[in-house]
C-alpha cells in the first residue's frame, strides 16, 4: 500500500507564503508524475501544478509565477512553495501522485488526505 502524507497547511495572510510538502512512503517501486491539486468550498477539484520525476513542471494560470513545485525524489517527497498568496487560493491542497508499485505492474494514481490552505486577514 501507499499513503501519501501532506504537511504544512494554515493561515496566512494576503501576500505571504507558505510551502506545503507531501511525503510517499510504502510498497513504491517508482514515482512518476506528482502533483498539487486544490478543492475549494463548492468548487471543483483543479490541478494546481505537477512535475514529472525528470523535473518538468506544469502550472495552472493563476498559480504561475507566484507557486513552485519541486520534488526531492531520495526523499519521496513533494513540495510547493507558494508566494504572494491570495485570498482566492483558500483551498484543501491534495496531493497526487502516480505511482508503479512493483516492476512488473501498472501504473496507480494515489491521493492524500488534503492540507488546508486559508489566506485571510
Amino acid at each position: 500500500q501507499v499513503q501519501l502524507v501532506e504537511s504544512g497547511g494554515g493561515l496566512v495572510q494576503p501576500g505571504g507564503s507558505l510551502r506545503i510538502s507531501c511525503a510517499a512512503s510504502g510498497s513504491i517501486f517508482r514515482l512518476n508524475t506528482m502533483g498539487w491539486y486544490r478543492q475549494a468550498p463548492g468548487k471543483q477539484r483543479e490541478l494546481v501544478a505537477d512535475i514529472t520525476s525528470g523535473g518538468s513542471t506544469n502550472y495552472a494560470d493563476s498559480v504561475k509565477g507566484r507557486f513552485t513545485i519541486s520534488r526531492d525524489n531520495a526523499k519521496k517527497t513533494l513540495y510547493l512553495q507558494m508566494s504572494s498568496l491570495k485570498p482566492e487560493d483558500t483551498a484543501v491542497y491534495y496531493c497526487n501522485a502516480i505511482v508503479v508499485v512493483t516492476p512488473w505492474d501498472y501504473e496507480h494514481d494515489y491521493w492524500g488526505q488534503g492540507t488546508q490552505v486559508t489566506v485571510s486577514s
